[in-house]
């Protein structure tokens, strides 16, 4: 397999690199003909015109492509820390996570709101401030379910009457804070790879979901845990969070490619059986779909396993990846073609290491 085949569409990374965009951080770097330079994808440098850029899969690859080193991005620098605008609201929300922090308070920080909300919106999906109130409820929830009483954990909210935080608790969870002790919520958290931005969604029976941000039915998909599991989705930590994050990087790193975190999938009586058949794949080998349609029952099903593959939540980890046609060829894939064919090389690379 060429190097080359691992990366995105080039139309697709030059307008990542006009966008500047940080979820392709770590996916590719671009080297400029005219100048002789390789950056990153978010380098503030004036952007060339298309045909005087190269792409490629690593900055030892564009080393040997006769590139040096961009000084103000610093590609062969570790992967860069979120930009300073987001830290600092970060750290703003933990300072008056129990309050409210409006427009007119961050302008008087000397923080632009509308560039706050923007850098936001493209980091995380939401705004600042629909970040801040996510982050308040979801440390009301947390005290909800330790036991707190109600009336206190309001308070330490910032709401000024009970009926608002009931409200307020209520439209964000589906339920009231007094059934919430029952019932817990569903806890999210952004996780970086070399492959782009993942969002890990987990509760007390396990990880829910793990995503590629970018994948287009993300927003389907945190509807059907909504509905099925009526909660809400809030930023938060959670100890299953915590696993899968520090199993990615092993997995990324080569260091160990198998998970053991705690899965609490969400589907149909078929889809946990096509997908507790997709973790019997050996990791660096591939299986077809007509075999797996064969071990359901039924060759005809083979549109089915399709299908039930497609709505996979648990990238990587319930290794659709592993599917490809009868014939040999790579096809469908929610994330993306290019990230198939990452996956299924990295993983044949540590098996043949392994062995």
């Amino acid at each position: 397999m060429k190097t080359l085949e691992l990366l995105p569409p080039n139309d697709t990374m030059y307008r990542a690199l006009l966008d500047r965009d940080s979820t392709f951080e770590g996916i590719f770097f671009v080297g400029v003909r005219t100048t002789g330079i390789f950056c990153r994808p978010t380098c503030s440098a004036k952007k060339p015109a298309r045909e005087n850029v190269e792409f490629f899969p690593s900055p030892n690859e564009a080393l040997l492509g006769g590139y040096r080193p961009c000084l103000r991005c610093r590609p062969m620098d570790p992967v860069q820390r979120p930009p300073e605008l987001i830290e600092r609201l970060r750290a703003e929300v933990e300072k008056a996570r129990n309050g409210r922090l409006t427009d007119k308070e961050l302008a008087a920080l000397a923080i632009d709101p509308s560039t706050a909300r923007r850098q936001f919106k493209r980091h995380y999906g939401m705004t600042f401030q629909a970040y801040h109130r996510a982050r308040r409820m979801g440390l009301a929830l947390r005290e909800v379910r330790k036991g707190e009483r109600i009336e206190s954990v309001r308070n330490g909210s910032g709401f000024g009457s009970e009926s608002g935080f009931r409200d307020a608790f209520s439209k964000i969870f589906g339920e009231t804070p007094t059934a919430a002790r029952r019932q817990g919520g569903l806890f999210a958290e952004r996780i970086e790879t070399p492959l782009g931005s993942m969002l890990a969604i987990a509760d007390d029976a396990g990880l829910r979901l793990l995503e590629f941000v970018d994948r287009r039915a993300l927003e389907r998909e945190l509807s059907i845990l909504r509905l099925r599991l009526k909660t809400n989705v809030v930023p938060g930590q959670h100890r299953h969070l915590a696993a899968v994050r520090k199993q990615l990087s092993d997995y990324f790193s080569g260091k160990n490619l198998q998970f053991d975190v705690p899965l609490a999938p969400v589907g149909s009586a078929f889809q946990l059986r096509d997908w507790q058949l997709l973790q019997t794949i050996p990791l660096g080998e591939t299986r077809s779909y007509s075999w797996m349609a064969e071990q359901l029952g039924d060759k005809a099903m083979r549109r089915a396993v399709g299908r039930a593959n497609g709505e996979n939540m648990l990238c990587i980890i319930i290794p659709c990846h592993r599917v490809i046609r009868a014939d040999g060829t790579l096809c469908g894939y929610g994330g993306g073609l290019w990230r198939k064919k990452w996956l299924l090389e990295h993983e044949r690379k540590a098996k043949t290491k392994a062995e």
